[in-house]
């Protein structure tokens, strides 16, 4: 059997460092005089050949480990029980298995002695199958496992992850009596941590009568694994009441802790004990409190320990430029990372998978290139996270091709890598190969974890994809995932894109736990998808259950303030960011702004504008934007060549802005201008926007021919909202002939959009094509089309009314329409006269 094992098992042996080697071959080869010499007892002798033993555990040291055996024959002690176990170990750690099934027979088989010592070297060797296989033939022959013998199956039950049998030798060690053991019990205390089964562990380890610090940091490490942060805590706190010291390991551990969480008080207090048990300056302990304050925030803190550290190393080095990154200061980090080159520490795969991330955030495909070249020219290890990293800056700068060829060097395949991939193609826009790669990673039987199912859902949404959207949604439910944040923030995102908002809000209704992205998710949604009622409850909802406001929920709720025209509930958001920590956030203040245009408050707009401290392109944009749909063309192209002043380069939303404001102002010659300064000399190509943008700026000054040129020259097939903007002119100028074209066009594109029915229909009307009228009522009944009604609002008293027509939902209509009845006689003695914006067939005039 044991020559069947020899080319299997000597692919898994341990190598001993050079120097270790050396030092046995050194032992090893004077070992022989040093008998000669010594007149020890044979018990000295045995001892002093039993450590000589303990240091043969490499391959290439098995002569050496014969020749110590023969020394046992010929001083007649190779009857000694342990040290016949030793050898028998001392075989298998070299790769000698003949040696080893030659010798295993020899041995008093009726102990457990040679057992656990097969058991326990093939289980430190990692093959933790032959482990458990020489336990079931020890129990076969009837030999009585002992307390020596449970750690090491443990221990193989764990690697293997197999809980099940590791419950059933529990059983066996509670029936033994040896639970209370602290080697044992130390033993199925990390069986069940590792396995995710917190309260079995706890279970076993109340029962412990003597918890040494081993015990309890395994049991701390179980917690922090199961990410059970307050039992976490509290364990480290009973640690502290109990006689147990915690020593490094305790105390790294529980930093950890403080650093995930951002425990930073809870920390500092950690910190204290350590320096008053002397352990501050331990490599191990530094390091933790290091990462504990770069990543809860605390720059000047860790930098300050950084400083006072007397050993830097390449963890040290490592958990400065993560906490940099991972707050936000990417030029501090990339400054770091040049001074850790140039103090002579060597980057490793933990360096460049924790500092590529900045390099994504400025966008630099060429400093991206140079890492990657030093990565291959210095030979760092490419493991699955350092080849993620690198793929997601190639896709971040848009470079889609070179991240494939990172991805296709993969040997093997990695949730991690597919999942990267899947997230970079949903960036860059090309969802269908996102589900192509989501398809290959279900063909290659890996499982998706919850970041790759959270990455998969945006490409449903984008698509459009409801029905898959459904299948994985189901998928998740089996799977007990839904309770994840960011994967339920994913699947109501999925519902309320692909236009089920009444499912998205179910999904988020049932989740057990939300951050602040869950309901920015729900609260953006409501927002964009027409109903800024529900958007503004939800916010006010989000802060009655303790939810803290961001930038992003703040900027949706104003959002839905502008949609709504809502200025009262605007100021209040306002109060809110200037309290807050957002008075300085661009986007939000940005939003403010469009928020104030939409509302009429031209003048709250400009102010917020000029008390910004630093103003970027989407503050600039949405000042001319404002001026522009007030009509303020001069102000809307005085505060462009003013941004240009600024050297603030504008972009594609810049140049939509100015062109709408042309279109608004009936400018259009200027409009023409701008949109070919924006594609020749700025080099930004046109988007749908920007058509839809010239169609307008044509329509409006009555050059319908020109909008249809507009369109047929697209580069690209033009949307409905092309398409509406063109019937909408024709409207106004009362062109039905193109008009006919454009809503031909719409009836494919978008057919359940009412207006766009209602808008032919007016326009048939005005040419008293009465027959053409009531054959697109007929075509919007054949296609089951609901007219949506038209809404007015007007704010009063802070308290926004809506009216459709000839509504009498409100609760003092009466009175609204009396006072209408006072007004009209009094508007026709003043020379009013009503001039209805349908036309009215024949026979309603009585004609």
């Amino acid at each position: 059997m044991y020559q069947r094992l020899i080319t299997s098992s000597h692919k898994c042996l341990s190598i001993f460092s050079a120097f270790k080697c050396k030092s046995i071959h050194s032992n090893c080869e004077h070992f022989t005089n040093q008998l000669v010499s010594s007149h020890k007892t044979d018990t000295a002798l045995a001892s002093h050949l039993g450590s000589i033993l303990e240091a043969c555990a490499d391959h290439s040291v098995l002569q050496q480990g014969r020749q110590v055996h023969s020394q046992f024959i010929l001083n007649g002690i190779s009857d000694n029980a342990a040290l016949g176990a030793k050898i028998l170990g001392m075989y298998v750690l070299c790769g000698g298995f003949i040696d080893a099934g030659n010798m295993f027979p020899r041995l008093d088989l009726a102990t457990s002695l040679p057992w656990n010592r097969m058991i326990r070297v093939f289980a430190k060797m990692g093959l933790f199958r032959f482990a458990l296989l020489f336990y079931f033939k020890m129990l076969s022959c009837g030999i009585r496992p002992d307390n020596h013998t449970f750690p090491s199956v443990m221990k193989a039950c764990s690697a293997l992850g197999n809980l099940r049998f590791g419950k059933l030798v529990h059983d066996m060690i509670w029936l033994m009596g040896c639970e209370i053991d602290v080697f044992v019990g130390s033993s199925l205390v990390k069986l069940y941590t590792e396995n995710r089964c917190i309260d079995e562990a706890r279970y076993v380890f109340d029962k412990m009568s003597q918890r040494d610090c081993v015990l309890w940091n395994v049991m701390l490490n179980g917690y922090v694994t199961c990410g059970e942060s307050d039992n976490a805590t509290r364990a480290f706190k009973e640690m502290r009441i109990s006689e147990t010291k915690p020593n490094s390991v305790t105390f790294a551990c529980i930093l950890s802790v403080c650093a995930a969480e951002a425990m930073t008080d809870f920390g500092t207090q950690v910190h204290g004990v350590v320096v008053s048990v002397g352990l501050e300056f331990d490599p191990q302990v530094a390091n933790s409190l290091l990462s504990m304050y770069s990543k809860s925030g605390r720059r000047y803190d860790a930098l300050k320990l950084f400083e006072l550290m007397p050993q830097i190393n390449l963890v040290t080095w490592n958990g400065m430029i993560a906490g940099h990154v991972q707050n936000g200061f990417m030029n501090e980090a990339l400054d770091l990372f040049h001074k850790m080159i140039l103090s002579g520490v060597k980057p490793d795969e933990i360096t460049f998978s924790s500092f590529l991330p900045s390099i994504c955030e400025v966008a630099s495909i060429k400093q991206g290139k140079e890492i990657h070249g030093y990565i291959i020219r210095n030979g760092v290890p490419l493991d699955a996270f350092l080849k993620s990293a690198l793929i997601d800056i190639y896709f971040k700068c848009r470079d889609v091709k070179m991240a494939c060829t990172v991805f296709k060097e993969n040997t093997a395949a990695d949730v991690v890598m597919f999942t990267a991939m899947i997230s970079g193609y949903v960036l860059n826009g090309i969802s269908h190969e996102s589900l192509e790669k989501f398809r290959w990673l279900i063909q290659e039987k890996i499982i998706p974890n919850t970041v790759t199912l959270s990455s998969i859902l945006p490409a449903c949404a984008d698509l459009a994809a409801l029905k898959l959207g459904k299948e994985l949604h189901c998928y998740i439910l089996k799977n007990g995932l839904d309770g994840k944040c960011h994967v339920g923030s994913a699947i109501t995102d999925m519902y309320a894109k692909c236009g089920r908002l009444d499912l998205a809000y179910k999904i988020f209704k049932r989740m057990s736990e939300k951050d602040v992205v869950c309901w920015n998710s729900m609260i953006t949604r409501y927002s964009q998808n027409g109903k800024p009622e529900e958007a503004i409850d939800l916010f006010r909802q989000m802060a009655i259950e303790g939810v803290k406001h961001d930038c992003v929920s703040i900027s949706a709720a104003l959002s839905a303030c502008a949609n709504l025209h809502a200025l009262h509930y605007g100021k209040e958001i306002h109060s809110l960011m200037i309290k807050g920590s957002c008075r300085s956030d661009n986007i939000a203040e940005s939003v403010l702004i469009d928020m104030y245009a939409k509302c009429g408050n031209l003048d709250f707009a400009r102010t917020v504008f000029d008390m910004m401290q630093r103003k970027q392109e989407a503050a600039w944009n949405s000042m001319i934007a404002a001026y522009g749909c007030h009509g303020h063309l001069k102000d809307s192209l005085a505060l462009f060549h003013e941004m240009l002043n600024n050297k603030i380069k504008p972009d594609h939303v810049t140049f939509l802005a100015i062109i709408s404001a042309c279109g608004h102002a009936g400018q259009v010659e200027v409009g023409i201008h701008y949109f070919h300064c924006m594609t020749e000399e700025y080099g930004i190509p046109a988007h749908m926007e920007h058509y839809a943008c010239m169609v307008d700026l044509f329509g409006r000054a009555g050059h319908l021919n020109k909008a249809l040129e507009t369109i047929n020259s697209m580069p690209f097939a033009p949307d409905a909202g092309v398409w509406g903007t063109l019937l909408g002119a024709c409207r106004v100028h009362g062109n039905v002939e193109l008009a006919e074209v454009a809503s031909s066009r719409l009836f494919d594109l978008d057919p359940q959009n009412s207006g766009y029915y209602v808008l032919l229909s007016n326009i048939h009307a005005d040419a008293g094509q009465w027959g053409n009228v009531n054959k697109i009522r007929r075509l919007m009944k054949e296609r089951g089309v609901q007219k949506i009604p038209g809404y007015s609002w007007i704010e009063l008293n802070n308290i926004t009314h809506l009216f459709v027509a000839a509504d009498e939902s409100h609760s003092e209509s009466a009175q609204i329409y009396s006072l209408l009845n006072i007004l009209l006689p009094e508007l026709e003695k003043e020379g009013y006269i009503p001039q209805p914006c349908l036309s009215m067939h024949p026979q309603a005039l009585g004609m």
